[in-house]
């Protein structure tokens, strides 16, 4: 027998795949004829529908935000450290829907499912996804939930990004958004990070122009340089020496060029795994959706006057070693915001890992997150 789960945690959880019948008009002008989105749930929606949140992913994140699939998962979902009963998002208190985007590669509609068109893999004939597409794509998945307004909607990373944008989108469909080791836009260095990996994906031999399902293939190698890549963005300098420093693996040089220190055994590591379960073509796109969020763009590149049209409250959490968003960028989108007279709270956490910083529950961090949230829910807390 396994060991009990954790009091904490929210248990053993099962996906549903929800369809949605009625075409979905993308920012690029084309259209999904149908799609499906994978989806968990955790804690109880209650009578008035006013204690949902929404949990919005990152790159390589998806619908499994916490708890366990089976008695025997030794890891549970990739926020469970703030998801479930007492912790920062508290499913006592809130329904909590976490999905898998649109476009990604973990059961919703992305480029491994069948093109009703060809009944072939769309492969690259899928469509471009933007952030706005998945906000509309959300948007759709609470009013089949019965679910008219978010008590919040909370993300990290690129799963900030599209609680900024679900602000401005839909302003009457959100009190609260929550807004982690995020940014307004990309960086210059940001885009080229994303073009590297991408370029790597695509110059391997395997991808075949993406269509390598097809082919019975899969562009292992490209993938794997991707992660590597990306990875290195995500810790900081400082918990890369800490972690690996310039150990060897053996006790001599070897002059080769094979594995010779820690952190290049541990990339590689990251790399194969992940390669393994994500399909390329999503990493393609989701870096792409990355790379076009920019809310200003259609306000005359002004970020005050974009924030204008949102009415919900903000907490912005940002991160001191994280250079991949650094704080800089977080701090740009609270002037914005009050620049606009909105309401918002923020703080920079001191946190040496990097942009994964949003990931791990360090004190000051899961505090904050919990007042915060303790007041989103004592907003439709009912009295008796």
């Amino acid at each position: 027998m396994s060991e009990p789960f954790p009091a904490d945690s929210v248990g053993l959880v099962e996906p549903r795949l929800l369809h949605f019948a009625e075409p979905l008009t993308l920012e690029c002008g084309r259209q999904l004829p149908h799609y499906d989105l994978m989806v968990e749930t955790y804690g109880t929606l209650n009578a008035d529908a006013s204690n949902g949140v929404l949990i919005c992913h990152a790159l390589s994140g998806n619908h499994h935000a916490a708890g366990y699939h089976s008695p025997n998962d030794r890891k549970p979902g990739w926020w469970d450290s703030c998801i479930g009963p007492g912790k920062p998002i508290d499913t006592d208190q809130f329904y909590v829907v976490s999905l898998n985007n649109l476009g990604g590669c973990h059961g919703s509609t992305g480029p491994a499912s069948q093109n009703p068109e060809t009944g072939r893999p769309y492969g690259p004939d899928f469509p471009v996804i933007t952030v706005r597409d998945w906000v509309n794509s959300q948007a759709r998945l609470a009013d089949h939930l019965g679910i008219q307004q978010w008590a919040a909607v909370v993300g990290g990373s690129l799963g900030g990004m599209q609680a900024l944008d679900w602000s401005t989108t839909y302003p009457d469909r959100l009190r609260h958004a929550v807004v982690i080791a995020a940014t307004p836009k990309l960086t210059a260095q940001n885009i080229a990070f994303n073009e590297v990996a991408r370029q790597a994906i695509t110059s391997d031999p395997d991808f075949c122009a993406g269509r390598y399902l097809e082919e019975k293939t899969m562009p292992r190698q490209g993938l794997m340089l991707a992660r590597m890549v990306g990875h290195i963005t995500y810790l900081s300098d400082a918990s890369m020496g800490e972690k690996f420093g310039r150990e060897l693996r053996e006790q001599a040089y070897q002059f080769g060029f094979d594995v010779e220190f820690q952190v290049e055994s541990y990339l590689r590591y990251q790399g194969e795994r992940f390669s393994e379960n994500f399909d390329a073509n999503t990493y393609l796109l989701m870096t792409r959706a990355l790379d076009y969020f920019d809310p200003a763009r259609p306000h005359g590149n002004d970020l005050s006057a974009a924030m204008a049209q949102a009415s919900c409250r903000f907490l912005v959490l940002s991160f001191s070693s994280d250079w991949r968003f650094a704080p800089a960028r977080s701090e740009e989108l609270v002037n914005a915001l009050i620049d606009a007279r909105r309401n918002v709270s923020y703080s920079q956490i001191e946190a040496p890992w990097g942009h994964d910083a949003f990931l791990i529950p360090t004190p000051r961090y899961t505090n904050l997150f919990t007042a915060y949230m303790q007041r989103v829910a004592k907003e439709h807390t009912h009295a008796g």
